[in-house]
């Protein structure tokens, strides 16, 4: 897309694009189904710019921001005459062997920073502020491991979009222009089988994820008679254009519990990449030819969210405090 095309954009678009964090938490929650609830929620999300002010002082080196994502049905609670065109909720997919499942959640806080205390306070204030208007669905501590990798060992996020190509992969453009700057948002948290992975020779792993393990060079599998996760995670479009996310993918676990992991979060202009991008991992291509690193990641969740730009997100919140405060008057 053309740089110019991107100067209307709002240029606060919610830190989507903020450099990748040392530390993260992803929270996710649902908003109980009341208006004094849905109330106290909204009155949260007006704070946030405040909030992210009162715990990043501290130490602006630590770069704290925090992403607020949006559910399809706390969306039509939340601002019921208009939403961004492409927002659904998460669609369970059921491959041949493995299944990716829809899970609740109403509002995603995707929190970064460089440091873990950072992030830990601005979660601890931000649910008092929440207080008993939501129920906390999931919540996952990710952290950065050594140069960028999974606990897997291979680099993760090596394909992300950077410098012009970055916005016209994850910020809504001119299509549709009440809600520019915005993302679309996807979530899921896998588990991986440790054990059985290091049981898998090197060089086959390097094939089931399409990169090298040590120096992370792209293998070319075009003529394997299998494709590789990067591979099946490479979508095109009718043209023949190339579609681009952006992913802020953490590890997580604790290795007491024998808990290891990857949280998935991905970042898109149009939300059918993801979409395709999941429904190619787990159905394959051909059909049948699902991604193999699935044999060894299992997803505990799967959800859909809308970022909206900051000034878009501050339009949708003061209305609804605004269409909620005569409700609340009248209980």
């Amino acid at each position: 897309m053309p740089q110019q095309q991107w100067d209307r954009v709002p240029i606060d678009a919610q830190s989507v694009d903020a450099p990748l964090s040392q530390s993260a938490i992803f929270l996710v929650v649902t908003v109980k189904d009341n208006p004094t609830a849905l109330e106290q929620a909204c009155s949260a999300l007006d704070g946030i710019d405040d909030l992210i002010k009162t715990v990043g002082f501290r130490d602006l080196s630590g770069r704290l921001s925090c992403v607020v994502g949006i559910g399809h049905l706390a969306w039509n609670r939340i601002a019921p005459d208009r939403q961004p065109t492409q927002l659904r909720p998460f669609a369970r997919i059921e491959g041949p062997v493995h299944v990716a499942p829809a899970t609740p959640g109403d509002l995603l806080f995707h929190i970064r920073a460089e440091r873990a205390d950072l992030c830990f306070e601005f979660e601890r204030l931000l649910l008092d502020s929440l207080g008993t208007s939501v129920t906390v669905i999931d919540e996952v501590s990710g952290f950065r491991y050594f140069d960028s990798r999974d606990l897997l060992g291979f680099v993760d996020g090596t394909a992300n979009p950077t410098g012009v190509d970055l916005p016209a992969s994850a910020l809504i453009g001119d299509e549709d222009p009440d809600f520019a700057g915005g993302s679309y948002v996807v979530v899921q948290k896998y588990q991986h089988d440790l054990n059985a992975w290091k049981a898998i020779p090197t060089h086959v792993q390097e094939a089931i994820i399409g990169r090298t393990k040590i120096d992370n060079v792209e293998i070319d599998d075009d003529d394997a008679p299998r494709k590789s996760h990067k591979s099946l995670a490479t979508i095109v479009d009718a043209d023949g254009n190339e579609c681009d996310i952006l992913r802020d993918n953490m590890p997580f676990g604790q290795p007491g519990r024998q808990e290891f992991g990857t949280y998935f979060i991905g970042y898109a202009r149009h939300l059918w990449v993801i979409e395709e991008m999941l429904r190619r991992m787990y159905v394959g291509d051909p059909v049948g030819s699902y991604d193999r690193l699935l044999d060894v990641s299992t997803p505990l969740t799967g959800t859909t969210f809308f970022a909206p730009a900051r000034p878009a997100l501050q339009r949708v919140i003061g209305a609804a405090l605004a269409r909620l405060a005569p409700k609340i008057s009248q209980e």
